[in-house]
């Protein structure tokens, strides 16, 4: 016979999803922030679209033009990208929200945290303390 699930369990249940979800979500956006590469600006790179379309309009060596092409095609999606960038406020907040229960039932420690670039000042406001993993 098949039990019926209480509201409570699925309110933790739900409860541990969104923890979840804030957690991915903001170690995902702290992965985004770190990918190697020059960061340039929205304003920046507007600038520079137009003014590589003007070398390309110049350029006579054929090969020199491709070139230039596909770097002003690489800026075009990088100002697509920047549109698609997450909230990271958001998101940390949504981290320091759920961080310390999470990390109490999943076994998560501090170091942890920190190996995977969760700023220390974050994991403090989210009250994760600085402990280690009793011995067995």
């Amino acid at each position: 016979m098949a039990r019926k699930m209480t509201d409570e369990h699925k309110a933790a249940l739900a409860k541990g999803r969104a923890q979840g979800k804030a957690v991915r979500d903001y170690l995902a956006a702290l992965e985004q922030e770190r990918k190697p590469g020059r960061k340039l600006d929205r304003e920046t790179i507007e600038t520079r679209i137009p003014e590589i379309q003007q070398q390309v309009d110049a350029e006579e060596d054929p090969a020199k033009r491709v070139e230039l092409i596909q770097k002003r095609l690489d800026l075009e999606e990088r100002l697509v990208d920047l549109g698609d960038e997450p909230d990271v406020d958001a998101l940390e907040q949504g981290f320091v929200d759920a961080a310390a229960e999470y990390s109490e039932r999943k076994g998560i420690t501090y170091s942890a945290w920190r190996e995977a670039g969760v700023p220390a000042a974050t994991l403090k406001r989210a009250g994760v303390k600085r402990t280690r993993k009793p011995s067995a």
